[in-house]
Parts: C-alpha cells; sequence; structure tokens
C-alpha cells in the first residue's frame, strides 16, 4: 500500500471554475483565513485590514442622514437627493445580484473540495486520514458559514430592494411635488405679470390724462393771457377808471331815480285814494311804518260817531287778493305790529246798516334799523327788557314796579329780582301780539299768554324794544317748531 506523505498536494483543474467577473467588490483581496475553536467550531481569524462600515450600516447612516436633511431641504434638492440615492441603491442591488455568483461558485469549490477529500480518505489511512476528515468538518463548517453569509446577504439585498422602493416613491412624490409647485408658481408669476400690466397700463392712462390736463390748462391761460392783452390794448387803465366812475354815477342816479318814482308812486296812491275817500264819512290817520299807530277820524260832519260803530280791522296780501281778520281789533286805533309789515291793512266801519271801507296806501313798511338791532340781540343766550305789567289775566294790574322780561332760546320768562311770575317753554298753547285796544301807549305794549289761564299785557320803554321783543320770540320759537302769534293769527 503506497504512503502518502502529509505535504501531498492535489493539483485543483482552475480551467473547470467558473469566470468571475470583474464588476464584483469583495470585501478583501484574499480567501479568509479560518481556524478551529472549541467544538469544533470554525472561527475567522482577525485580520489587520480596516474593512471599513457594513452595507447595512453604511445605507442606516445615508437614511438617517436623509431624515436629519429632509426639513431643510427644498423640494427640488430633496427630489435631487433622492434620484441620487435611488441610483446608489440600483447600484447597491446591482453589486447584490452579482455576489450571487461568487456565492454559487463558492459553493461549487466547496463541494469539489469535499469530493476530493472524501476521495482521499479513502485512499489514506492512519493520522492522514484523521487530518482528511478534519479536513472535511473544516469544509462542511464552512459550507454552513457560507450558508449564514448567504442569509445574511439575502437579508441586505430585502432591505437594498425595500430602501429602493422608498426611494423611488419618495422620488417620485418629490417629483409630483415640484410639478405642482411649479404650476402654482406659473399661475403666481402669471397673476402678478397681469397685476403689473393693468398697472402699466393705468399709469399710462393717469399720465395721458395729466398731459391732457395739463394741455388745456396751459391753452386755458393763453387764451385769457391773449384776452387779457387785448382788453389791456383796448381800454387803457384811465379809461377803465374813468368808466367805474360813470357806472357808479350810474347806479346812484338809478337809485335816487327809483326813490323818487316810489314817493312819487305813493303820492299817487295817496290822491287817488283821497279822490275816492273824499266823499267818504271817515279817514285813516297815522304814519304807515312799523312803531307808529293808525287812527280812525271822521272826515264828514254827517258821520255817525265812531262809538255807535261797529269797527273791524283786516290784513291783507300785498295784491289784495285775499284778506285776514285781526281778532281783537274792534276798536278806532290800531297799533301796528311786526306781522303787519309788507300787508296792506283794512278797516271795515259799519253804522246803520251802512259799510264803509277804508285801506293803507300801500304795504306796511319796516323801521330802519330794527332787523340789525334784532340780530345783534340773536347772538346772546337771553334777552332782557325792562317792563311793566298793565293787565294780567285780563284784569288791570295795581302795581307799576318794573319787571324784567327774558326772551330766551327755549323759554320765556317774567321775573322781579327773586321772584318770578311766569317762566313758559315755547309751545302751541303760547301766544304773543301787540296790543288790539285803542289805549295811548298800545305801540308800547304787547299781549302775552304763556299758557291757558295767565296771561299778561306789558308795557315796555320803546317801540323799538317792544317790537324786537316780538321778532326775537318769534325766531326762536319758529327753531322750535312753534309758530308764535296772536289769537287767529296766520303766520
Amino acid at each position: 500500500m503506497t504512503k502518502i506523505s502529509p505535504e501531498f498536494e492535489e493539483t485543483v483543474n482552475m480551467e473547470a471554475m467558473l469566470p468571475v467577473s470583474v464588476d464584483v467588490s469583495f470585501a478583501s483581496n484574499q480567501f479568509p483565513k479560518y481556524k478551529l475553536g472549541p467544538d469544533n467550531q470554525i472561527l475567522e481569524e482577525p485580520q489587520d485590514v480596516n474593512q471599513g462600515p457594513s452595507l447595512k450600516e453604511v445605507i442606516e447612516e445615508e437614511t438617517t442622514h436623509l431624515s436629519e436633511q429632509h426639513k431643510r431641504l427644498s423640494v427640488r434638492d430633496l427630489a435631487c437627493k433622492f434620484d441620487k440615492n435611488l441610483a446608489s441603491a440600483a447600484k447597491l442591488s446591482d453589486e447584490a445580484k452579482l455576489r450571487e455568483v461568487p456565492s454559487l461558485e463558492g459553493h461549487v469549490i466547496l463541494k469539489k473540495l469535499r469530493d476530493a477529500l472524501e476521495f482521499l480518505k479513502g485512499r489514506l489511512a492512519g493520522r492522514n486520514k484523521e487530518d482528511v476528515e478534519k479536513a472535511i468538518s473544516m469544509v462542511e463548517a464552512l459550507a454552513v458559514k457560507l450558508t449564514q453569509k448567504e442569509g445574511e446577504l439575502i437579508q441586505e439585498k430585502f432591505e437594498v430592494k425595500k430602501l429602493a422602493s422608498f426611494l423611488k416613491q419618495a422620488s417620485e412624490d418629490a417629483k409630483r411635488l415640484v410639478n405642482q409647485e411649479k404650476s402654482f408658481a406659473c399661475a403666481e408669476i402669471e397673476s402678478a405679470r397681469a397685476v403689473v400690466q393693468r398697472i402699466g397700463e393705468a399709469l399710462d392712462e393717469q399720465e395721458k390724462n395729466l398731459d391732457e390736463s395739463k394741455k388745456q390748462n396751459v391753452e386755458g391761460l393763453v387764451d385769457e393771457v391773449q384776452e387779457a392783452r387785448r382788453i389791456k390794448l383796448l381800454h387803457q387803465p384811465s379809461k377803465v377808471m374813468g368808466m367805474e366812475h360813470e357806472l357808479r354815477a350810474l347806479r346812484a342816479t338809478i337809485r335816487e331815480k327809483t326813490i323818487i318814482s316810489a314817493k312819487l308812486q305813493r303820492e299817487l296812491t295817496m290822491c287817488k285814494r283821497a279822490a275816492e275817500n273824499k266823499s267818504s264819512l271817515y279817514d285813516l290817520d297815522g304814519s304807515e311804518t312799523l312803531g307808529s299807530s293808525l287812527r280812525i277820524k271822521c272826515a264828514s260832519d254827517a258821520a255817525p260817531p265812531l262809538s255807535k260803530c261797529s269797527i273791524q280791522w283786516y290784513r291783507m296780501s300785498s295784491d289784495c287778493s285775499w284778506k285776514q281778520v285781526i281778532t281783537g281789533a274792534t276798536k278806532s286805533i290800531y297799533a301796528l305790529e311786526p306781522l303787519d309789515v309788507g300787508r296792506t291793512l283794512q278797516v271795515e266801519i259799519v253804522s246803520n246798516g251802512q259799510k264803509v271801507d277804508l285801506m293803507t296806501t300801500g304795504p306796511i313798511e319796516p323801521v330802519s334799523g330794527l332787523g340789525t338791532y334784532v340780530e345783534t340781540l340773536m347772538q346772546k343766550s337771553n334777552s332782557e327788557f325792562n317792563v311793566t305789567i298793565s293787565q294780567m289775566n285780563g284784569q288791570d294790574y295795581s302795581s307799576h314796579s318794573v319787571h324784567v322780561f327774558h326772551v330766551g332760546k327755549m323759554r320765556m320768562k317774567l321775573s322781579r329780582g327773586w321772584i318770578t311770575k311766569a317762566r313758559e317753554n315755547y309751545s302751541s298753547l303760547m301766544q304773543l301780539c301787540g296790543v288790539r285796544d285803542d289805549r295811548s301807549t298800545a305801540t308800547k305794549a304787547l299781549f302775552w299768554q304763556g299758557r291757558k289761564g295767565l296771561s299778561f299785557v306789558l308795557k315796555f320803554e320803546s317801540e323799538r324794544e317792544r317790537n324786537a321783543a316780538i321778532m326775537l320770540a318769534r325766531k326762536y320759537a319758529n327753531d322750535c317748531n312753534v309758530m308764535l302769534a296772536g289769537p287767529d293769527d296766520q303766520v
């Protein structure tokens, strides 16, 4: 029997081995060294070469890095990053596929090696046979180790595929977001462009309008300047001043002629009335101006006494188209009041069935300066007038002490010192008018009814104050939507 030495070497046919692709990436350039440990476990001897992190660690680190940068990357950058990682994942997947080839080759080599050792085991004996058996056990352990490595590789491949699908989905989502943002941005850009275009058109239109208005203004100024030059050339300053003096003189002349014409017209009317009343039994005497009184006098000896006649005074419009009864004016004397201004007065005298009508020559005229005096009083919140009480509630008042008559914007008051006789707000029950009787002081007196059951006849210091008080009170009452007048008067 041939003895085989331990240094036996069998040449392996290298040509029978499958070729390995040049794109395969191995962790090291040599086959790993193994040794038997306790319980016949195969242990891989540590190598000094720094192999670097594993594929799983690289994938986890890259995923963590992407998660950290997700919040601070823009959509476009994130899409680019996903595309790069997708390419890397595809490359890793391709490398994993290529690693399957060396794995299959390793199984083939181990199988051939085990077959060779089994063949040797049958031909050897003794200690060499034990060494061969040990080698066979080591080969089997290497096969188990290789199977474990293949399982890890399959797991890594699954994780790589999962990461690749995740990155692919993320890349598609990022691209969709990019397209959506791009469409939104395009829409906003178009909207902004339209707004800018409208603003530009509005500015152009405004500038055009401004230019046209400036042009029109300049043309108007040029026309005015030319007209002024033409007037200056036609009229010298001395001529213009002479024309102004002539116009003033003409106005003054026309004013004087108007006054003279009005006086002549009034005198003519008086003459006509006098001619008409020449055969009348009665006549009117007195100035037809506010502050005066009109008196009926007998024009013939055949006229019945006025005490036996029925008398009634009327207010008529300036054109005598209508007339109004003056309630209470049934005496031969009538004191004019502010309500009579601008109206014609008529008195009707009835005696023994005969009626005689007398009229003023024209409308009653206002007194000069009274309107200005009333406007001055209206600037105050309260105007005071010194009066004496002639009658109270239709009865003669015995005391002739001086009282103060207050005319305010909201109320009227009659007082003496701290004692208040009456204080009433403007209302529809209040009445105010001139006294309508034949007393000598009728032009200075007025009738005031604050409310029902409270009335006074007040005498003022002058006709001007009496008329001013009536006018002022009526203006304040009108502001309070109250028509203040005498009994049955129509304002």
